[in-house]
């Protein structure tokens, strides 16, 4: 028997929490053809891979990315591959690129996502050859794709595209019977070409760029009950998705979305709902997360909680990060594109006053916990306040408050200036809680997005380095294959994506770590340019000699954290159609000979 490639001798976990053990894994067309307790016979094997002492997982699975601009230019998606994803999601937040143009797609994602707008204008114009999902999806599908790809749809770019850009953001606006129609039809086609479903938006700090429509908040945010219920009757008669973000300073919307999943009296709505985490600015919230899940759960629904599973630390440069966007002197701060009109409102002592004032109020929900003393200054032209805070350079100037201090730095040096903050999952023993807790997924990444100020693109590999470290010490919270199952198999299960398991007859995506290199280098700092955003550099994680390899359908794409020729010249992954399993890229296994072999 022959195989295209034999992972020998590794520690197998097949991605439903079954306990692992030591196999050889045979793989032949782009499928797990053999596991065996066994050596496999290599002869006429092209490729036999050495897990002795590592651990052989499905591919990492990341649910929340807003990759929808860079794959369109940059297929391969290499950050998330190089450390273990073999499948990511598109379409978050309500953002995505099927209908949008050029010009309203940069001013929903530029400053949203923090990706430079003119690159989401030129990305959109110069590839967009689509007017339906088939067809995008056709158009990612002849692409030179790195990982699996999988989508919502976004509330925001059907509003959008139905009513126009200026329309879909004004309060006294509603689409008329045709246009909700249309919208309709654009969300069952959606269902019929296989998304997962739609995502929306009802959180109020994320806003437009550009000109037209700066500064209002997205598309998504205006809708009122009746387009709502009538476009989540889709989603519960076909059994797919809502992903939503709630208004956080409105509990009954919070409310309202946490119901909504609940089947009484109708099907139920599977809702995906960001986020848990545990945040510095209400450090109380946390305890409510996880029982408000299950008690949705326990009377009929069926909800789930994204979660960011380590530290959520953010950089900055200057005053550019959305936390700003969630009180007024901060989001007007930002509304001012040129830099001159920015400077000269920073100065005007009123305008300092309302940031003082808003600072310091303790009033209202809210994501920054508005300490100026917990955020480091990383570098900067003038090195005497490296290292520093913002509080121990007020304290230091004569006794400036903190935001002075800030402001004054921002004002003599601009993005020059570059700093960090941890807002929330700081709290081991609460990341631990989120980990074994049912109610909560693993994800949101935002991988491809805020390409200066976070860079989780590892996150799967800290959580498992978090649980291999209790494990270690005698503490465990849960079990490396309870772990290995969140990433992979419970996700994909949940989406109803052909991913996330390592069996026989399973396609071969595959990851395979060096279990003691999840040690401190999955912390370090790096930046790497991004060719289609005009070399921006941007933060990324290197965790080189953690992943040894990674296969997607089969082939290998990233060996020792060296990227394969195939890499962004040939299509290894797939568009993952919810419900439905994907078409091998390769010769189908069906008529080839398996064997299992558990012993």
């Amino acid at each position: 028997m022959t195989y295209d490639t034999i992972i020998r001798n590794g520690r197998w976990f097949d991605g439903s929490g079954a306990p692992s053990a030591i196999r050889d894994i045979g793989i032949r067309d782009g499928h797990v053809a053999a596991i065996s307790a066994d050596a496999l016979d290599g002869t006429g094997c092209a490729d036999v891979i050495d897990a002795s002492g590592r651990w052989v997982l499905p591919g990492l699975i990341d649910i929340h990315t807003h990759y929808d601009v860079e794959v369109l230019g940059g297929p391969a998606l290499s950050e998330s591959l190089r450390h273990g994803v073999t499948t990511i999601m598109l379409g978050s937040c309500s953002l995505s690129t099927i209908y949008v143009n050029g010009e309203d797609a940069g001013d929903i994602f530029g400053r949203v996502e923090a990706i430079p707008r003119d690159f989401v204008i030129s990305a959109v114009d110069q590839h967009k050859s689509w007017n339906s999902c088939a067809q995008y999806i056709s158009a990612l599908e002849s692409r030179p794709l790195g990982p699996n790809v999988a989508a919502f749809i976004g509330h925001s770019d059907m509003r959008a595209a139905t009513m126009g850009l200026d329309r879909s953001t004004r309060d006294d606006e509603r689409p008329t019977r045709a246009e909700l129609a249309r919208m309709e039809a654009m969300l069952a086609e959606a269902i019929d070409a296989g998304m997962v479903g739609m995502s929306s938006q009802q959180l109020l700090f994320d806003k437009l760029d550009g000109e037209a429509c700066r500064s209002r908040t997205l598309p998504s945010t205006y809708a009122k009950a009746r387009e709502l219920r009538r476009l989540k009757a889709q989603l519960r008669r076909s059994g797919l998705i809502l992903q939503s973000g709630p208004d956080i300073e409105n509990p009954l919307n919070l409310g309202s979305q946490l119901a909504q999943s609940l089947g009484l009296f109708r099907k139920k709505l599977k809702t995906s709902l960001l986020s848990a985490a545990d945040v510095k600015a209400n450090p109380y919230a946390v305890a409510l997360l996880g029982p408000m899940a299950r008690l949705v759960n326990r009377f009929g629904g069926d909800f789930r909680w994204q979660h960011l599973p380590v530290p959520f630390e953010v950089y900055a440069d200057g005053i550019d990060l959305v936390i700003f966007e969630e009180f007024g002197a901060g989001a007007a701060a930002l509304h001012l594109r040129d830099e001159v009109e920015r400077n000269e409102l920073m100065r005007d002592e009123a305008y300092r006053r309302q940031f003082r004032k808003q600072y310091e109020s303790k009033l209202g929900i809210r994501v920054w916990h508005r300490d100026f003393y917990d955020a480091e200054i990383v570098e900067c032209p003038d090195p005497a306040v490296a290292g520093k805070s913002f509080g121990q350079v007020g304290a230091d100037r004569g006794g400036l408050h903190p935001v002075d201090a800030f402001l004054d730095l921002v004002l003599e040096h601009g993005r020059a200036l570059r700093w960090r903050t941890t807002i929330s999952n700081h709290r081991p023993e609460v990341l631990k809680k989120f980990a074994a807790d049912p109610g909560v997924q693993m994800g949101f990444s935002d991988a491809g997005a805020h390409l200066r100020n976070m860079a989780f693109y590892n996150m799967g590999l800290r959580l498992l380095r978090h649980v291999r470290d209790a494990d270690r010490a005698g503490k465990p919270f849960i079990s490396i294959e309870q772990a290995v199952h969140r990433l992979t198999g419970e996700l994909a299960d949940w989406y109803r994506l052909d991913a996330g398991h390592l069996r026989v007859g399973d396609r071969a995506d595959v990851v395979v770590i060096d279990p003691e290199h999840l040690d401190a280098s999955l912390d370090a700092y790096a930046e790497e340019p991004v060719a289609q955003y005009g070399g921006l550099s941007r933060m990324v994680n290197r965790n080189d000699d953690t992943v040894q390899a990674v296969l997607v359908g089969g082939r290998t794409v990233f060996r020792n954290g060296q990227p394969s020729d195939l890499v962004g010249r040939t299509r290894t992954g797939s568009f993952l159609r919810a419900g439905r399993p994907v078409p091998a890229l390769q010769a189908d296994i069906a008529d080839s000979e398996v064997l299992l072999d558990v012993r």
